[in-house]
């Protein structure tokens, strides 16, 4: 198998990046590797707590269907809870709403030491607003301006670093898994009458996701194969693991 394929671009097209992993990957082997890469991340994980010199941001985004869940819990599950925490984002309160929209962000930014992961995240507000014209174009040029000062912030003053990943799924695979809420038992709690109504809007999300990474590219998103939950989770656990290596990190050693 060649070394895993990273979606970085000067100009992202969603409609020209495959949904799914290449043809010669071999899904027991990518498995193992993942297997593999969790134990490191559980040793590196405990160093990056330990040393607290710095702090992770996981941002993850995707069509509603893309696996974000899944992945939050089968790459970061193998962690220490104590070092690392989830914020799943939903829309925003009447109190968060009185404030300017990076207000129930920042609040969440990672301590030095942590691990913090974004289900959804302050993308939300020059993603889904402007599918559905709660946030017009200008405003959201200014929103994008914001949080490109926002994450510059986190990484020039307090060595936060950033890892955004887009999950990548095909429409057709997201149909799939969304009629799948309705007939398997284990997933019905995850359905919502409101999700294939959403889906119809695919056309006009691609638009306003490939604006958002187009726009705010520092860090750059990377944009993750996700038909494959297999090859998904192998690219976004080797992606943080390879992150934490270069960080080099060191244990403290005894307090004076």
């Amino acid at each position: 198998m060649r070394d895993p394929i990273f979606y970085f671009m000067a100009e992202i097209r969603l409609k020209d990046i495959p949904t799914r992993a290449p043809k010669d990957w071999d899904k027991l082997q990518t498995k193992d590797k993942t297997e593999a890469i969790k134990t490191e991340l559980q040793e590196m994980q405990n160093l990056l707590f330990a040393e607290s010199k710095h702090s992770i941001l996981i941002v993850i985004q995707g069509m509603d269907g893309s696996g974000k869940d899944g992945v939050i819990r089968n790459v970061f599950g193998c962690m220490n809870p104590q070092g690392v925490t989830v914020k799943s984002y939903k829309a925003p309160t009447a109190e968060e709403l009185s404030h300017d929209f990076l207000w129930r962000i920042h609040h969440y930014a990672p301590a030095k030491g942590m691990i913090q992961v974004f289900n959804r995240s302050h993308y939300e507000d020059i993603l889904v607003t402007r599918v559905h014209k709660w946030c017009d174009d200008q405003t959201a040029k200014q929103r994008m301006e914001a949080i490109n000062d926002f994450e510059k912030l986190l990484q020039k003053h307090n060595r936060t670093h950033i890892l955004k990943f887009y999950l990548h799924v095909s429409p057709e695979e997201q149909r799939s898994r969304l009629l799948e809420r309705i007939k398997d038992p284990a997933k019905m709690w995850k359905y919502n009458e409101n999700d294939l109504e959403e889906a119809k809007l695919w056309d006009v999300y691609m638009s306003v996701y490939e604006d958002c990474f187009n726009n705010c590219q520092e860090p750059p998103w990377t944009i993750v194969p996700s038909d494959q939950n297999w090859y998904k989770e192998f690219i976004i656990a080797d992606a943080l693991c390879n992150l934490l290596k270069d960080l080099d990190m060191q244990f403290p050693g005894l307090k004076k």
